[in-house]
């Protein structure tokens, strides 16, 4: 099939530090590539993929200190889309409701995986109007505030399966990974550290969104011989970080749409202690990979039956449901899903004539 992805430009493909939307973008094309899909990525010079490259701007806006207006990018990047659509068995948008005035009108197939939170009210009106646009969720428990719009599956996010090895926990610390916010309670974690006299390991990024919560609640808190804030870590120290930790803390208080985090750790063999919020349910197995908890005190208690766990359990897990290839093939059905429905045949290398690698946009 000839498919395009079509990413957020806040961060590259794959993103150089944090960035979850980016790198799910960046396992599922390489994986595509590998199952001889004829892929064209609509991104940042700066990515890095075997597909073909179709370079909307220079640079990730996030890490470009002159990007004032990165959503300027962002119609930038969908008029392109819309301009080279014909040349696509399928489109996939992995950049929200921003295309959707656009693909509402358009004679192209797509689907749109949705990869944020879905309970803001700013949110209702434009999925009213559009409710009929084709769309994935990442967990079941994300449709909730949006139940009536025009779902077609849930497909669950996944990891190149060697892309970490499993560990062994030996460092005996606790880890917290991710970012710095509100809704990811650190300070939770902070607190089951100090009750369980287990050392905790942070590493973490601090937006500019989350400054003044940094500096006022948490900061404070990381003066204590137990906690190392490390800050924020790219991939290739994620699996050391994550598979000499006894356990990975997610502590989180919003309903996280999925939180690749928790995969992360199955994959090194670590198993989650997760609060009891949006996919924690689907991707833990209480008492199994980790434990779901509602309360610190619970988390607390979970820490003293980890020794419960099996490493190898996890990791087998994360093999059975959450590699890249299982993520691709489940993609790979709805796609066909689609062009079924509105009739377009396909070869799995159809020939064409376009050659996007040669492609790059000229804005100056």
């Amino acid at each position: 099939m000839r498919i395009a992805q079509i990413p957020p430009l806040y961060e590259s493909i794959p993103p150089k530090l944090y960035g979850g939307t980016e790198r799910v973008v960046s396992y599922l094309t390489e994986e595509l590539v590998t199952q001889g899909h004829e892929v064209t990525l609509f991104g940042t010079k700066d990515s890095v993929t075997s597909a073909s490259l179709y370079t909307v701007c220079d640079q990730a806006t996030r890490l470009n200190p002159g990007c004032k207006d990165p959503l300027a990018w962002h119609i930038y990047q969908l008029q392109l889309v819309m301009e080279n659509a014909g040349e696509f068995d399928i489109i996939h948008f992995h950049n929200d409701y921003l295309h959707f005035p656009l693909s509402s009108n358009g004679n192209y197939r797509h689907i749109t995986t949705l990869h944020g939170r879905l309970d803001l009210e700013d949110l209702k009106p434009i999925y009213k109007k559009f409710a009929h646009i084709p769309v994935v969720s990442i967990s079941n428990n994300q449709r909730q505030p949006l139940s009536h719009i025009n779902w077609i599956s849930t497909v669950h996010h996944g990891l190149p399966e060697k892309l970490y090895r499993p560990g062994d926990g030996k460092g005996n610390y606790l880890a917290f990974l991710g970012r710095i916010s509100p809704e990811k309670r650190p300070d939770r974690a902070i607190e089951i550290s100090k009750k369980t006299g287990i050392p905790l390991k942070i590493a973490a990024k601090v937006d500019k969104a989350d400054e003044e919560y940094f500096e006022q609640k948490i900061k404070p808190l990381l003066d204590h011989p137990l906690v190392d804030f490390i800050g924020e870590i790219g991939e290739e120290q994620k699996e050391e970080f994550l598979g000499n930790a006894l356990a990975l803390l997610f502590p989180i208080d919003w309903p996280e749409p999925f939180g690749m985090v928790m995969i992360e750790a199955l994959a090194t063999g670590t198993p989650v202690i997760a609060f009891n919020h949006g996919s924690v349910p689907e991707i833990i197995e209480h008492g199994k990979t980790g434990f779901v908890v509602n309360n610190t005190q619970q988390a607390i208690e979970a820490v003293e039956k980890l020794n419960l766990i099996s490493r190898t359990f996890c990791r087998e897990v994360f093999e059975r449901s959450f590699t890249s290839t299982v993520m691709a093939e489940n993609y790979v059905a709805l796609y066909e899903q689609i062009c079924r429905k509105e009739g377009k045949i396909f070869h799995l290398q159809e020939p064409s004539n376009w050659s996007p690698k040669e492609k790059y946009a000229s804005y100056d």
